[in-house]
Protein backbone atom coordinates (compact mmCIF):
# COMPACT_ATOMS: atom_id res chain seq x y z
CA UNK A 1 0.00 0.00 0.00
CA UNK A 2 2.84 2.23 1.02
CA UNK A 3 4.04 1.70 -2.87
CA UNK A 4 1.08 2.47 -4.05
CA UNK A 5 0.33 5.66 -2.23
CA UNK A 6 3.78 6.99 -3.24
CA UNK A 7 3.32 6.11 -6.68
CA UNK A 8 -0.28 7.91 -6.84
CA UNK A 9 1.65 11.10 -4.70
CA UNK A 10 4.52 11.36 -7.57
CA UNK A 11 2.30 10.74 -10.55
CA UNK A 12 0.12 13.95 -9.25
CA UNK A 13 2.98 16.44 -9.01
CA UNK A 14 4.25 14.93 -12.40
CA UNK A 15 1.43 15.73 -14.04
CA UNK A 16 -0.32 18.79 -12.16
CA UNK A 17 3.27 20.33 -13.32
CA UNK A 18 2.45 20.31 -17.12
CA UNK A 19 0.16 22.52 -18.36
CA UNK A 20 -3.74 21.50 -19.24
CA UNK A 21 -6.91 23.15 -19.13
CA UNK A 22 -7.74 23.82 -15.01
CA UNK A 23 -11.41 22.04 -16.39
CA UNK A 24 -11.70 18.57 -16.73
CA UNK A 25 -13.81 15.46 -16.09
CA UNK A 26 -11.62 12.64 -14.51
CA UNK A 27 -9.88 13.64 -11.06
CA UNK A 28 -6.83 11.03 -9.36
CA UNK A 29 -5.66 11.46 -6.43
CA UNK A 30 -5.54 10.34 -2.68
CA UNK A 31 -7.85 10.35 0.57
CA UNK A 32 -6.01 10.57 4.14
CA UNK A 33 -8.10 9.89 6.76
CA UNK A 34 -11.02 7.76 7.77
CA UNK A 35 -10.99 5.71 5.23
CA UNK A 36 -7.73 6.08 3.34
CA UNK A 37 -7.30 5.35 -0.05
CA UNK A 38 -7.01 6.34 -3.69
CA UNK A 39 -9.43 9.16 -4.92
CA UNK A 40 -11.14 8.78 -8.55
CA UNK A 41 -13.84 11.47 -9.04
CA UNK A 42 -15.58 11.16 -13.09
CA UNK A 43 -17.49 14.41 -13.59
CA UNK A 44 -21.07 13.27 -15.28
CA UNK A 45 -22.69 16.51 -15.11
CA UNK A 46 -22.05 20.48 -14.82
CA UNK A 47 -22.35 20.81 -11.49
CA UNK A 48 -22.31 16.70 -10.52
CA UNK A 49 -19.99 13.72 -10.22
CA UNK A 50 -19.35 10.02 -8.97
CA UNK A 51 -16.64 9.92 -6.45
CA UNK A 52 -14.90 6.28 -5.76
CA UNK A 53 -12.79 5.48 -2.83
CA UNK A 54 -10.89 1.91 -2.91
CA UNK A 55 -8.69 1.22 0.19
CA UNK A 56 -8.79 0.73 3.78
CA UNK A 57 -11.11 2.13 6.70
CA UNK A 58 -8.12 3.44 8.04
CA UNK A 59 -3.97 3.27 8.54
CA UNK A 60 -4.35 2.28 11.95
CA UNK A 61 -3.35 -1.31 13.12
CA UNK A 62 -6.59 -3.41 12.26
CA UNK A 63 -7.68 -1.58 9.36
CA UNK A 64 -10.21 -3.30 6.65
CA UNK A 65 -10.39 -3.35 3.07
CA UNK A 66 -12.82 -0.03 2.25
CA UNK A 67 -14.67 1.36 -0.85
CA UNK A 68 -17.43 4.19 -1.35
CA UNK A 69 -19.62 5.25 -4.47
CA UNK A 70 -20.80 8.48 -3.85
CA UNK A 71 -22.95 10.97 -5.95
CA UNK A 72 -21.59 14.09 -5.21
CA UNK A 73 -23.79 17.50 -6.16
CA UNK A 74 -22.08 21.06 -6.14
CA UNK A 75 -24.95 23.54 -5.51
CA UNK A 76 -22.27 26.45 -4.47
CA UNK A 77 -19.00 27.98 -5.81
CA UNK A 78 -17.20 30.63 -4.66
CA UNK A 79 -14.98 32.12 -7.48
CA UNK A 80 -11.52 33.55 -6.77
CA UNK A 81 -8.81 35.08 -8.93
CA UNK A 82 -6.91 32.20 -8.88
CA UNK A 83 -8.89 29.35 -7.35
CA UNK A 84 -12.51 28.25 -6.90
CA UNK A 85 -14.10 26.70 -3.99
CA UNK A 86 -16.77 24.28 -4.38
CA UNK A 87 -18.83 23.10 -1.83
CA UNK A 88 -20.50 19.94 -2.45
CA UNK A 89 -23.21 17.17 -0.64
CA UNK A 90 -23.76 13.66 -1.76
CA UNK A 91 -25.01 10.47 -1.40
CA UNK A 92 -23.57 7.13 -1.43
CA UNK A 93 -22.99 3.51 -0.33
CA UNK A 94 -20.20 1.70 1.15
CA UNK A 95 -18.47 -1.73 1.66
CA UNK A 96 -15.75 -2.64 4.24
CA UNK A 97 -14.61 -5.21 6.20
CA UNK A 98 -12.87 -8.08 6.05
CA UNK A 99 -12.97 -10.92 4.59
CA UNK A 100 -15.17 -12.99 6.45
CA UNK A 101 -17.25 -9.86 7.79
CA UNK A 102 -18.67 -7.32 5.35
CA UNK A 103 -20.61 -4.37 6.26
CA UNK A 104 -22.65 -1.98 3.96
CA UNK A 105 -23.38 1.64 4.69
CA UNK A 106 -25.04 4.63 3.31
CA UNK A 107 -22.96 7.55 3.55
CA UNK A 108 -23.88 11.29 3.11
CA UNK A 109 -20.51 13.91 2.61
CA UNK A 110 -20.18 17.26 2.93
CA UNK A 111 -16.66 18.34 0.83
CA UNK A 112 -15.53 21.52 0.40
CA UNK A 113 -12.47 21.80 -1.98
CA UNK A 114 -9.39 24.44 -3.37
CA UNK A 115 -9.93 23.88 -7.02
CA UNK A 116 -6.61 25.82 -8.64
CA UNK A 117 -7.63 27.92 -12.16
CA UNK A 118 -4.34 27.87 -13.33
CA UNK A 119 -3.05 23.59 -12.63
CA UNK A 120 -5.57 20.92 -12.59
CA UNK A 121 -5.38 20.06 -9.00
CA UNK A 122 -7.37 20.58 -5.92
CA UNK A 123 -7.41 20.15 -2.51
CA UNK A 124 -10.51 19.43 -0.31
CA UNK A 125 -11.93 18.43 2.77
CA UNK A 126 -14.77 15.63 3.74
CA UNK A 127 -16.89 15.15 6.59
CA UNK A 128 -19.37 12.48 6.07
CA UNK A 129 -21.96 10.65 7.92
CA UNK A 130 -22.12 6.73 7.49
CA UNK A 131 -25.06 4.58 8.67
CA UNK A 132 -23.69 1.20 9.08
CA UNK A 133 -26.80 -1.33 8.27
CA UNK A 134 -25.41 -4.70 8.94
CA UNK A 135 -25.16 -5.92 12.61
CA UNK A 136 -25.80 -3.51 14.51
CA UNK A 137 -27.23 -0.69 13.09
CA UNK A 138 -24.77 2.26 13.94
CA UNK A 139 -23.73 5.57 12.91
CA UNK A 140 -20.09 6.69 12.07
CA UNK A 141 -18.54 9.90 11.07
CA UNK A 142 -15.98 9.69 8.69
CA UNK A 143 -13.55 12.69 7.38
CA UNK A 144 -10.43 13.39 6.27
CA UNK A 145 -8.32 15.50 3.90
CA UNK A 146 -7.14 14.78 0.00
CA UNK A 147 -6.01 15.83 -3.01
CA UNK A 148 -7.14 15.46 -6.69
CA UNK A 149 -5.06 15.64 -10.11
CA UNK A 150 -7.95 16.52 -13.41
CA UNK A 151 -7.40 15.05 -16.84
Amino acid sequence: MRKLLLTTVVFGLVVAARPTPAHADFGLGLFLGEPTGVDFKVGIGNRSGLDIVLGFTTLRDGRDGYGHLTYLVTPLVAQGNAVTVPLRVGIGAALFGSSNNIDVAVRAPFELGLRLRRTPLEFYGELALELIFIDPLDLHVQGGLGFRVYF
